[in-house]
């Protein structure tokens, strides 16, 4: 009996990629109007913070800028430099790079909390928005260091 050999890819796709979804249509439909308000002025700093115009990754993602990564594993990808994501409980802010580098910024911005590469916020009068935007530059202008940036 003979069985068919299959080629499986060991290396894992990206299930958040860039779409042409609308991010205004997205932005809409946020039921809450301070949290709607609240992602219209990230989204203004992000936008400001990179130079680039919003686009959608994934069905709730707002991401700015792309860069191409390359692991030592042999992964490699697209990802967007910076973003937000409206949840139930949260605003998610994607800071790719992590917050090692950003302690002291992490101390003045007020109320929030983290992930790997999340910061999170209830609303944006929680914190302040200057450190916040301040922290959005660096990590942004930290990205361009490291990758190339489209």
């Amino acid at each position: 009996m003979h069985i068919p050999q299959y080629e499986v890819s060991t290396v894992a796709q990206n299930k958040t990629i860039e779409t042409t979804a609308r991010v205004g249509d997205f932005i809409k439909g946020i039921s809450d109007p301070v949290k709607r308000a609240d992602c219209r002025a990230l989204l203004k700093m992000m936008r400001e913070a990179t130079g680039k115009r919003a686009k959608m990754w994934g069905k709730a993602i707002v991401g700015f800028g792309r860069y191409d990564y390359k692991y030592e594993s042999g992964r490699s990808g697209t990802f967007f430099l910076v973003g937000l994501s409206p949840r139930a409980q949260n605003i998610a802010l994607y800071i790719v790079p992590g917050f090692t580098a950003y302690s002291a910024l992490l101390k003045k911005l007020g109320r929030h909390s983290t992930g790997k590469s999340c910061l999170y916020i209830k609303r944006l009068s929680d914190v302040d928005t200057d450190v916040l935007a301040t922290l959005i530059q660096r990590s942004v202008a930290d990205m361009k260091k490291k990758y190339k940036v489209a």
